[in-house]
């Protein structure tokens, strides 16, 4: 196929979404550096915004979608070029005309399901809290003081239902007077944007925030940190702000005020991953560490990426929903950083992290030696 969008095209579309700082790219190709994605095949950020910037990327390229949105890049850039930005209009561009490479094809049924049912999975709509059903959970009134915001994963995927009761379950025993939208929540909308879905994002967001507004909702609680991110960054963009905090930095904030408990011993060696949009996006690398550092018996170890360097999982800019062969999956890389270590717990903050690590341990046959948990599925443990 021939460039379907223009030079004009391409470079006002990058502009909306983020200025015109991939001009301002001199091609020092430290991005790929440190891009994940070549500790597993050769990719080129550096070469996309290249192309970009003269309007010559083929928007029916596969290469357009490999990026995670991890931040790595963006972070070390010397010259502000906003890879992720850029990266984002371009898909944009190719949906805006229907081009999806083959692996990428799912990325249409998620569209729909968002529009549909308003969440990715295509799940019952009215089923959305019924994770909660056994649970003292309550539908959100306005006289409570935080709404928790459950998300599409830890609504509906099995695995992931432990972590939403968990974190009800710390929430209740900290006496927080708390409830849930159930079937009124909507998806956040945040990966659909970075896979180029702009249509469909603004349609979750106003969603959203017209749910919040009528249930009087003014502090939002989240265990994903891709619901944190978008919340708190992206929605006041459309002159609303929450307030917004994620379960990690909540739950230190109750264990410091001594409003959790901590009676039980937790005796092992565990370590912690930073989740991209909780750590590179939004600077949240101390409240998780702190809450596992009041567990008695805890051995917190640090992987050889951590913080700062955290190694992806691969799940972000809508890459939780494609299939990637194995041998180019970042969370095998992490699972056995774990492992390299000696942990016998890999904890993180984040569902989609959960779900590839979970996936990785059985790929990587690890037969039971390293467990992957939430932080609150830790900490639920030793109330």
């Amino acid at each position: 196929m021939e460039n379907v969008a223009d030079y004009k095209e391409i470079v006002e579309i990058i502009k909306d979404s983020g200025g015109d700082a991939f001009k301002r790219c001199f091609q020092c190709g430290l991005c790929d550096v440190v891009c994940p994605w070549n500790r597993v095949r050769q990719f080129s950020i550096r070469k996309i915004v290249r192309q970009a910037t003269f309007g010559m990327t083929e928007i029916e390229n596969e290469e357009i979608w490999r990026c995670t949105t991890c931040g790595t890049c963006p972070e070390r850039c010397p010259r502000d070029v906003q890879q992720i930005a850029s990266g984002v209009a371009l898909r944009r561009i190719a949906t805006e005309y229907g081009v999806f490479p083959e692996n990428v094809k799912p990325i249409r049924a998620v569209s729909g399901n968002l529009s549909t049912v308003g969440n990715p999975l295509g799940e019952d709509r009215d089923k959305r809290g019924d994770w909660a059903k056994e649970l003292p959970v309550k539908p959100f009134t306005e006289d409570m003081d935080i709404l928790y915001f459950t998300g599409c994963y830890l609504s509906y995927d099995p695995r992931l239902k432990k972590v939403a009761a968990a974190t009800a379950n710390i929430l209740n025993k900290a006496g927080v007077n708390f409830g849930i939208l159930g079937s009124k929540e909507n998806c956040c909308g945040e990966s659909i944007r970075k896979a180029g879905d702009e249509e469909v994002f603004k349609r979750l967001a106003k969603e959203n925030i017209k749910t919040f507004i009528d249930n009087g909702v003014k502090k939002v609680l989240v265990s994903s940190p891709h619901c944190y991110h978008t919340f708190k960054n992206e929605y006041p963009e459309f002159m609303v702000h929450f307030e917004v905090v994620h379960s990690t930095q909540f739950i230190f904030e109750l264990i410091r005020e001594g409003k959790l408990e901590i009676t039980g011993e937790y005796a092992r060696k565990i370590t912690y991953h930073d989740p991209c949009y909780l750590g590179r996006h939004n600077g949240i690398y101390d409240e998780p560490r702190d809450a596992l550092k009041s567990v008695p018996g805890l051995d917190l170890v640090e992987m050889v990426d951590s913080r700062e360097k955290s190694l992806c999982c691969g799940g972000g800019g809508g890459r939780i929903w494609m299939d990637t062969p194995k041998g180019e999956r970042f969370s095998d890389l992490r699972v056995e950083q774990a492992l390299d270590v000696g942990a016998e717990v890999l904890v993180t903050a984040c569902p989609y992290c959960i779900a590839n690590f979970e996936d990785s341990r059985l790929a990587l046959k690890d037969d039971g030696v390293l467990a992957i948990k939430d932080i609150t599925e830790v900490l639920q443990e030793v109330l």
